[in-house]
């Protein structure tokens, strides 16, 4: 009998993929995202020396208000805007951005699009 990989074996898997061709550097950090069933984060980390530079979620407060719910395109586009303005002032302009295994469409694309146009370069 076959017996089929649940939605978070197969993410994982290409997450691991993914994660094996990129890493961040300190001059172009990787931007990296999670997505669960009710919220997002977002991290930029060097992976040189394994440290988180920044991070914004859905969670906090200045993402969260005026947000009816925070896990649809909407939270997506505004946690985007906050992970590239907090991004921009610790002075990181380049990063390489890391899906996580997701697929680029909807939530993810909303947010790496609302990042690039709040200035990240990736």
């Amino acid at each position: 009998m076959i017996k089929k990989q649940s939605r978070v074996e197969v993410r994982v898997k290409k997450h691991m993929k993914v994660r094996n061709r990129l890493s961040g550097t300190a001059e172009r950090p990787r931007l990296a995202v999670f997505r669960s069933n009710n919220h997002m984060y977002a991290q930029v980390i060097d992976d040189t020396v394994g440290n988180t530079l920044v991070s914004a979620s859905t969670l906090q407060k200045d993402v969260k208000d005026g947000l009816a719910k925070t896990n649809n395109v909407e939270a997506a586009t505004k946690l985007g805007e906050a992970i590239a303005k907090k991004a921009l002032d610790k002075g990181i302009t380049n990063v390489v951005f890391d899906r996580g295994g997701f697929i680029y469409q909807g939530k993810i694309k909303a947010l790496a699009d609302a990042a690039r146009e709040a200035g990240l370069q990736f």
